[in-house]
């Protein structure tokens, strides 16, 4: 296999990868998008949207974009259950990504199984701390083509 191989099933793994990750964002922003809306948030296009673009983040992403609706929450009802309610949503939709969504997503596009989806980054972010999370799913739409190219090559 010579280098032009090489860059090509590569580049086309992350290509899977990115478009999986384009796909997880916007689904992430259209939860927001209803969310907000039954919660009756101030803004709710702008958080929905602010959620979208910071969902391409890894781990700080999903929590500035919930900063703007519990403030505005805050801000607007001036209680605390409002703001509550922007944290219970916030935790709903980052159980339903981190579960559901980016699984399917990587298996559909990338073909990555739901298992390594979801082993893979605990495992690595035990092993190296912030890297091994913010690395995993490219990783592992890479290695899954490299295992599809072997699998699909006569023998």
């Amino acid at each position: 296999m010579n280098l032009d191989e090489h860059a090509r099933i590569t580049g086309g793994a992350l290509r899977n990868w990115f478009i999986a990750q384009v796909q997880d964002s916007l689904a992430v922003g259209l939860l927001w998008l209803i969310g907000l809306y039954a919660l009756k948030v101030p803004w709710a296009p702008l958080w929905a949207i602010l959620a979208t673009v910071l969902q391409f983040v890894p781990h700080l992403g999903p929590v500035l974009g919930m900063v703007g609706p519990a403030l505005a929450a805050t801000l607007h009802w001036e209680d605390w259950q409002h703001p509550l309610y922007v944290l219970m949503l916030y935790a709903a939709i980052v159980v339903v990504d981190g579960f559901l969504l980016q699984p399917y997503l990587m298996k559909r596009t990338a073909k990555v199984p739901v298992w390594a989806s979801i082993l893979v980054p605990i495992v690595l972010g035990i092993l190296i701390p912030f890297w091994g999370v913010l690395l995993a799913p490219p990783l592992l739409a890479v290695v899954y083509a490299y295992k599809s190219r072997q699998e699909n090559l006569p023998m």
